[in-house]
């Protein structure tokens, strides 16, 4: 059953009475003000469908609630502590001065509520209304594309701790592999709550710990009974299953058919990190920084900051990646828009779409690779596909083969004869063979968008817009907000749009938001960005 707004605080009003002690300007003072008219309750009517039952504390003081636990990083129980104890949080929420708020359960199953609900993001969404209500981003049609790195909430575990973990879990969930386990499993005892009593610095003896760990998960696998499993139960089996295969190969006097393993010289692909959250990934954002989460992408309109889409993926696989992202990030806009982006987004697929779609492209291409330090790129040579012909710095030109290959790739080869004695051969290639040029079908795209990269006023575009969208991120990462407080991106979805909802719930308040007569609007004089 919802609860409704309390006709009676308990004790004296805290927005009544302590008005001036509460920072004008703030989210805290702007959601005591107008935290119905942002959190109506008929908003949260279908997450209460029944009449029946105990009231519950109403939603719009839980939705407030919300805002200011992701705009501050805290914790739910910090959260509750706020409300029993900081003037701020009672009158931004609306309780009274005595008012010893809730338990910080509540605020867990306030966000059940919402995730199993038809409108999942309805926070963000009330934020977004009142967005479009105010006229702010009409006639700004730029927008910025990011993504950024989030830390997972989970600590990375070895493969060692991975197969006990996993194997753990198959003889607790699947039915009869408690059985097979004590019938045949023998590198450990799984009922111990600790690692393996081994000496640890001893290569030898880890080696042989891997390999009957991975025995044991093999054994395992192979001897449970042929029944169905209910979704936990083959979610644990899919898991070890994995596990077992992802960080580990054969000896190294082994043929891989005699049982023998030890722990890979590499790392997998798509490599699971924790069995405690299977969906997080190691992450590269760049050659030097490296971490295990997930990755947020967001588009951000650059003059006001206000993110105006946002969503959690995993860290890799090429349906996650930045270019792929992008059209789901864009897809309810209905206008032609300025598309700011780094070279992650400058892939022919992504430029096509977006180019067919109407939008003009400031995405920075990729670089050429050179062959040479200092010489020739393909943007060198003169490809014409009508002749199928290719012309090298030089002058001199040599067949361009017909396509071949699943990606229709055609190649031209200038052979020894050809580049021997050429005076620009230190420029272009150290192959004794000569110079292969590849070219693909998307060519001509590519090539354009990096000449039309060399005009200055596309770089001083670039260069005034684009860096807007990292001060967006900065705001996203603030308050150890770099690392996801729950597990997965169906819940990690959830939270960074509650986190998007109350940053731009914020921009907007130092933009000057005002609420009269039913009417939102912004006022002329923006205020300090700082303010919370």
């Amino acid at each position: 059953m919802m609860g409704r707004s309390w006709s009676e605080s308990v004790g004296p009003d805290v927005w009544a009475t302590c008005r001036e002690l509460i920072p004008a300007g703030s989210v805290f003072a702007f959601l005591a003000e107008h935290r119905e008219a942002l959190f109506p309750e008929a908003r949260f009517a279908d997450m209460y469908p029944s009449p029946n039952g105990r009231p519950s504390v109403p939603p719009g003081v839980l939705a407030c609630a919300i805002v200011l636990q992701t705009l501050h990083g805290l914790s739910d129980v910090e959260t509750a502590q706020e409300l029993r104890c900081d003037l701020r949080w009672k009158a931004a929420c609306g309780l009274g001065l005595h008012d010893g708020a809730f338990h910080s359960s509540l605020l867990a199953y306030f966000r059940r509520r919402l995730a199993r609900s038809a409108y999942p993001d309805r926070l963000f969404d009330a934020v977004r209304q009142v967005v479009d209500a105010t006229g702010v981003l009409k006639g700004k049609h730029r927008r910025a594309l990011d993504s950024a790195v989030l830390d997972d909430a989970v600590a990375t575990q070895d493969t060692v701790t991975q197969l006990i973990a996993a194997i753990r879990r198959v003889i607790r969930e699947v039915p009869g592999a408690a059985a097979v386990a004590t019938a045949y499993c023998r590198a450990h005892d799984y009922a111990d709550p600790g690692k393996p009593r081994i000496a640890w610095s001893d290569e030898q003896a880890r080696n042989q710990l891997v390999d009957a760990l991975v025995t044991d998960a093999l054994q395992l696998l192979g001897r449970l009974p042929d029944e169905n499993l209910g979704p936990q139960a083959a979610d644990a089996v899919g898991i070890l299953a994995l596990v077992a295969g992802q960080d580990v190969e054969p000896a190294d006097d082994s043929d891989g058919t005699d049982g023998r393993w030890r722990i890979a010289r590499r790392t997998a692909y798509d490599r699971m990190v924790s069995t405690v959250d299977p969906e997080a990934r190691h992450v590269h954002k760049s050659t030097s920084q490296r971490h295990d989460g997930f990755k947020a992408h967001l588009a951000v309109e650059p003059e006001t900051g206000l993110i105006t889409a946002i969503t959690l993926r995993p860290a890799t696989g090429p349906e996650h990646h930045e270019a792929a992202v992008a059209t789901e990030l864009l897809e309810e806009e209905t206008e032609p828009l300025q598309i700011l982006a780094d070279s992650a987004y400058s892939t022919a697929r992504l430029r096509q779409h977006l180019t067919t779609a109407g939008h003009r492209l400031l995405i920075k291409p990729k670089v050429l690779r050179r062959a040479v330090s200092g010489g020739f790129t393909l943007d060198d040579f003169h490809i014409d596909t009508a002749t199928s012909t290719v012309t090298c710095p030089a002058g001199r030109t040599t067949p361009l083969l017909p396509p071949a290959g699943r990606h229709q790739q055609r190649k031209a080869w200038f052979n020894v004869q050809q580049c021997t004695g050429c005076p620009l051969r230190a420029r272009c290639t150290t192959s004794k063979r000569g110079r292969v040029v590849t070219w693909r079908p998307h060519h001509y795209l590519q090539a354009d968008a990096r000449q039309q990269a060399t005009d200055p006023s596309w770089q001083a575009d670039y260069r005034r817009w684009r860096p807007a969208v990292e001060r967006t991120i900065a705001w996203l990462v603030a308050h150890s907000n770099r690392r996801i407080p729950c597990r997965g991106t169906i819940k990690g979805e959830r939270w960074l749009h509650h986190r998007a909802a109350a940053l731009n719930l914020r921009r907007l308040i130092n933009l000057g938001l005002s609420h009269h007569n039913g009417t939102w609007s912004l006022t002329a004089t923006p205020r300090s960005s700082s303010a919370f």
